[in-house]
């Protein structure tokens, strides 16, 4: 697919080379849990309002029909491995699972270094821990995590079942922490690591200040401070290698069995990911390198939706988005369609990679009115305060140059953006009970320490369960507590705070009773009864 160099996929190469390679796909939202939940829902955000990775999808969608138990109410075994939705299973949806449904923890053993970071110093309590990487003297059987999960997989793919089924497995890597066994950091030495094509540093010029604010960020430059770009690129290289070794185990056991030529094999991933493109590191933006993913189909013959099978070493670029799996799933099968599903089935496209298509792929982005709609040529990045950028990704493949400022495209502009939704869900905030609890400091512990906010201010949930009212405090920088009033028995209050921020906790009279140290996010702040 033309991304980084150096990137060794010979296990998803051979696949794309057996089906339909989408070259032109993107994610229904460029971060796991919305595109996750589109992905196995078929309800795209902008209709759902599930927006980001701090809401709750049996929150906002408590009957939705997961795909795997759609498939199960038509006569088939669905059971699954890994991560599939966000840090949960949703026991409900699935007949079986590894690990144990019961436990709603989708993640087995898995070997990290003792003490850690490993390569990249904490840069404040904004950033997200889990951003460190390093090789493991282990065998990948030792170090278990997908080597487990594709196992599992593969001893179902080895067996004759009774009943159709339908198989979801969750390859982790290459998420944060990039720690695996040290043979695939051995396949990129660090002297011949190349930087990411895409990076021009001065990418962000000719965006508006909407594309600016969504550019740089702490991340890329703690890296950069650190001299640790190289060593990250090689991470993220060695976690991909890892990667590709779990699906080639998968597709192995597959072609092993007796499955083989009667089994659908899909294979997406859920979104991009920047290596300081556009100043960047990770996710969350509307921009190609973060919304074009992986995809690639293969089809039997004989499949009930597709007699004939797909043909190999079939290239689409026709604009598709993840959202069109669940119906494309469905025809497949022969199942009738759910009406509630949003995307488009790729049916069509899987006979015919020419066919007439008539659909744009639509990504929303954090918030209500945030999106990239991306056609075969031409995408657009939309922000909610009017900002937007053009890119011809025909000519400019890293989207280095914005022409949304040309008047010759106004027109073009002006059509893409009556293929958008015109109505979006509104954003409905985590629960408190979904929002992560802060730890308790208690006062005999020690005195509350100054704060050291640094970060972008978010809101943290205070909720009092004394049967008494308690004071707040903000420590300032100096130590000297600023009073934010009282909080009445039973009250909840959110307040606007930082990364590093200490809030003190007082009894009526002023008593230390304890603290809370602000993490790198949205959280619950819960005082509980002595």
């Amino acid at each position: 697919m033309g991304g980084h160099p150096q990137a060794a996929t010979p296990n998803l190469d051979r696949l794309a080379e057996s089906g339909v390679l989408f070259t032109n796909a993107h994610c229904p939202a460029p971060a796991c849990n919305p595109s996750r939940t589109a992905i196995m829902t078929g309800v795209s955000p902008y209709i759902s309002g599930l927006y980001d990775n701090g809401q709750k999808m049996r929150t906002l969608l408590p009957d939705a029909e997961l795909l795997p138990k759609y498939f199960s109410r038509h006569g088939y075994w669905s059971a699954g491995s890994g991560k599939l939705l966000h840090y949960f299973i949703d026991q409900q949806s699935w007949d079986q699972y590894y690990p144990p449904k019961e436990t709603e923890d989708p993640f087995p053993r898995t070997l990290y270094p003792e003490k850690r970071p490993v390569s990249l110093p904490v840069g404040g309590p904004w950033q997200y821990r889990e951003t460190d990487w390093g090789p493991l003297d282990v065998t990948d059987q030792e170090f278990g995590g997908d080597y487990l999960v594709s196992q599992w997989i593969g001893e179902q793919l080895g067996k004759q079942h009774d009943k159709p089924f339908f198989l979801a497995c969750g390859i982790y890597r290459p998420h944060e922490p990039w720690f695996v066994p040290k043979k695939y950091f051995d396949q990129f030495p660090l002297d011949d690591i190349q930087l990411p094509p895409g990076y021009r540093e001065d990418d962000l010029d000719d965006l508006p200040p909407a594309g600016k604010r969504r550019g740089p960020n702490r991340y890329f430059e703690h890296i950069l401070n650190h001299g640790q770009w190289k060593q990250a690129v090689q991470g993220y290289l060695a976690s991909i290698a890892f990667a590709d070794a779990m699906v080639g185990r998968v597709i192995d056991a597959l072609e092993r069995g007796p499955n083989r030529d009667n089994t659908i094999v899909v294979l997406w991933s859920d979104h991009g990911w920047h290596l300081g493109e556009k100043q960047h590191w990770q996710k969350y933006t509307a921009w190609r390198v973060c919304t074009r993913v992986p995809l690639m189909i293969r089809v039997p013959q004989g499949t009930p939706g597709l007699t004939g099978g797909t043909d190999a070493n079939t290239i689409c670029d026709a604009p598709v988005n993840l959202l069109s799996l669940y119906p494309t799933l469905a025809e497949l099968a022969g199942l009738p369609p759910k009406e509630s599903n949003d995307g488009p089935s790729l049916v069509p496209l899987l006979e015919n990679a020419a066919a007439e298509w008539p659909h744009v792929s639509i990504t929303c982005l954090n918030r209500p009115g945030n999106y990239g709609l991306s056609e075969r040529r031409w995408r657009l990045v939309q922000y909610d305060n009017g900002d937007h950028e053009l890119y011809d990704t025909q000519n400019d493949r890293y989207e280095w140059d914005n022409l949304a400022t040309e008047p010759e495209h106004a027109a073009r502009i002006a059509r893409m953006r009556a293929s958008a939704p015109t109505k979006f869900a509104a954003y409905v905030p985590p629960s408190d009970a979904a929002l992560p609890k802060l730890r308790w400091h208690a006062a005999t512990e020690s005195d509350a320490p100054p704060s050291q906010p640094d970060g972008n201010r978010f809101d943290v949930v205070f909720t009092n369960r004394r049967d008494q009212p308690v004071k707040l405090f903000w420590m300032d920088r100096r130590g000297t507590p600023k009073s934010f009033g009282t909080l009445e028995s039973g009250w909840r209050k959110p307040l606007q705070t930082r990364p590093g921020a200490v809030w003190l906790i007082t009894d009526k009279n002023d008593t230390p009773l304890g603290y809370f140290v602000v993490g790198d996010r949205p959280a619950h702040a819960v005082i509980d009864k002595p």
